[in-house]
């Protein structure tokens, strides 16, 4: 199926352009770009392969791992390695965690303002 090999296609260039990323030992890139790209890539994968696009599957899964180097090895702060994937859900949860406990008082309401026609 031509559709396969111009999904590898698209896969291949972008392996080709994230690979100076992984060898950039000073680029950091934030987990909440780096994470969500690699669990699209990751499921793409697998949503190629369900379909018997295994060009496509194979190149995905390639994109993946790119995202994954970077997630691992590329993402700001002291740790590297796949437990990044873990801080970043650790943080999401905590971020969640704060928005729905923030409370608003009374001191801190303001009033919508009306407009003078």
């Amino acid at each position: 199926m031509w559709q396969d090999l111009i999904f590898l296609a698209g896969s291949v260039l972008s392996i080709v352009f994230l690979a100076p990323t992984v060898r950039d030992v000073t680029a950091n890139i934030p987990l909440a770009s780096s994470v969500p790209s690699m669990t699209i890539g990751a499921i793409y994968a697998a949503t190629y392969a369900t379909m018997g696009m295994r060009f496509s599957a194979f190149g995905s899964l390639g994109v993946a791992v790119m995202w994954s180097l970077i997630v691992s090895y590329r993402s700001p702060g002291p740790h590297d390695g796949p437990a990044n994937v873990g801080r970043f859900a650790r943080s999401l949860v905590r971020q969640a965690y704060q928005t729905v406990t923030e409370t608003t008082t009374e001191d801190e309401y303001v009033a919508p303002s009306q407009s003078a026609d």
